[in-house]
Parts: structure tokens; sequence; C-alpha cells
């Protein structure tokens, strides 16, 4: 699988030559290389934060940077950095669209369609299983339990208190809309609810800024309290 060789040559820092990309392409399919190089490269970009570059023009090699911080500011949390942004956001986006508790067999339904198995070692996640259910689970981006009164015990994932203390719930939803060629306003029910949550983050910053000014200015506080939904 072509994602899966970009990925590996990554991890190793390993460059990557378009024969050895063809090398893996079925013979049948290569006429159609141009198409299948620019699908991978959008996975790489959106689930994995990683940006695949030609070296050199005409050299046919090619590496790939993150682009973790291309917002410039240094606001993104590390759930938007790579490697956890591959595996995370997916994650959340799942959640979000089963009303914040998703389905422990829905979540690996989802990891599969990225090639991320159960019980099957990672190239960059390790065993799967040990990350979400450990790692993102310590970190508080997930909740992992048991659903009340299951016989026999099954579980579901739901967001963590991390999650949504730093991550909206529009740039979740302007995820799953990229990775599904779509917009956001196609989930009307949760764009409606993550314009709602725009709007009280922007509140609580602008109630956040209007602590830090010194009580002379205090009567000026309403005049901060409005912002728009969107970025």
């Amino acid at each position: 699988m072509l994602l899966q060789f970009l990925l590996n040559n990554y991890t190793r820092n390993e460059p990557i030559r378009k024969a050895d990309m063809l090398k893996i392409v079925h013979k049948r399919y290569r006429e159609q290389f141009p198409e299948i190089l620019r699908k991978a490269s959008v996975s790489l970009d959106l689930v994995f934060g990683l940006e695949l570059k030609e070296i050199k023009p005409n050299s046919q090699s090619y590496t790939l940077v993150s682009n973790s911080d291309d917002t410039g500011d240094g606001s993104l949390s590390s759930a938007w950095q790579f490697p956890t942004r591959g595996i995370l956001i997916p994650l959340l986006g799942v959640i979000f669209l089963r009303h914040y508790s998703a389905p422990e067999e829905d979540v690996w339904e989802i990891l599969n369609m990225w090639g991320i198995y159960e019980g099957q070692r990672h190239v960059i996640f390790g065993e799967p299983r040990k990350f979400i259910t450990q790692y993102l689970v310590n970190e508080k981006y997930l909740e992992y339990r048991q659903v009340p009164n299951s016989d026999p015990p099954r579980f579901e994932f739901l967001w963590g208190s991390r999650a949504h203390a730093e991550i909206s719930k529009m740039k979740v939803l302007e995820f799953l809309a990229k990775i599904n060629d779509t917009s956001p306003r196609d989930f009307p029910c949760h764009y409606e609810e993550a314009l709602r949550d725009e709007e009280e983050r922007a509140q609580a910053t602008a109630a956040t800024m209007a602590g830090t000014t010194s009580k002379s200015t205090g009567d000026s506080r309403a005049t901060c309290s409005h912002y728009s939904h969107l970025e």
C-alpha cells in the first residue's frame, strides 16, 4: 500500500523515489499513478499533518515534512501534532458524529479504514490498542468505559476532558468534511453544535481577556462579549 510505504520511509528517514513507489503499484494502475499519489498525499496531509514535497524540480525524489505548525502562531495543541493527530482526530470525529459516545466496534471499523488494526503493530503508533486505551486515555484526550448494564460487557469511547478543553468541534468537523470532500454544513445537526461551541469558546476567551484588565476598565467588559461564530 502506497500510504504505508510513505509512512515507513518517513519513520526510517529514507528517501522516497518515484521508481520505488511505482514498484508497489500494480502495473494495470500505473497510468493512474499521479492520481493515486495525489490521494495518498491528501491523506498524509489531513490525517497525519505531513506534506509530500519534491526535493528538487523534476528530481522524482520526495520527502515528507510536518506541517503541524502551519498556523504560524504556535496555537496548535499536541493533539494536532504528529503523530497523535493521525489517530486521535479520526477518533474524535467518529465519537462526535455518534453524539459523544462511540461503541468500540465502530471505532475499530473506522481505524481499519486507515490501515490501523487491533493486534497489528503500526509503523507510527506501535500497538494501537495500547496507544488508544492507555496513552490517549492517560493524557485525557479520550475516555474509555464499559457501556452501563451491558452483558456481556461492551465498551465505548468518549471525548476526554482535555479534548473538550483543547479541541474545538468545528476543527474536528472541518477535518471530517475534508476527508469526505464535502462541507461542514453538510452535517447540519453537528454544524449547529459546532457553531455553539465556537461561540462559547469566544465568550470564554473574551471573559478571560476582560478579567486581565484593571478595575477602572471593568465597565467595558460588556463590549467584548460578542465574537463571530467562525474563525
